[in-house]
């Protein structure tokens, strides 16, 4: 299965990332410029979809992590849905991750707390 990133502009402020198949280390090579350029705007809110990863391996950790850090330095903020991808959900409750970047079972919420 290959790892692709798509996206959809919501607003001028609000962008929707949804990523599918594998964050291990060829899947993270495979979208690492482009999700690096979808986070690159100054104080953009950003939604990434997490509901189609079927493994999150600790490289696409490192990618969401570093995007987040970068897109907040620069005045934005990244939250996660994860919806009932319980494995993807699991894995970032363990490493802490979800203490660093919100993440949300439900679309509204994590569209709510893009803005929050």
């Amino acid at each position: 299965m290959s790892t692709d990133i798509t996206f959809i502009d919501v607003s001028e402020n609000f962008r929707r990332i949804s990523i599918t198949g594998r964050l291990d280390i060829l899947g993270s090579d495979a979208i690492a410029l482009k999700f690096t350029s979808l986070t690159v705007a100054t104080g953009r809110r950003v939604v990434v979809d997490l509901t189609g990863v079927s493994f999150l391996a600790s490289i696409g950790i490192r990618a969401i992590i570093s995007n987040a850090k970068a897109l907040q330095q620069r005045g934005g903020k990244m939250v996660l849905f994860v919806g009932d991808n319980a494995a993807v959900a699991k894995t970032l409750e363990t490493t802490g991750i979800d203490t660093l970047i919100p993440m949300f079972a439900d679309a509204t919420e994590s569209d709510k707390a893009a803005f929050s």
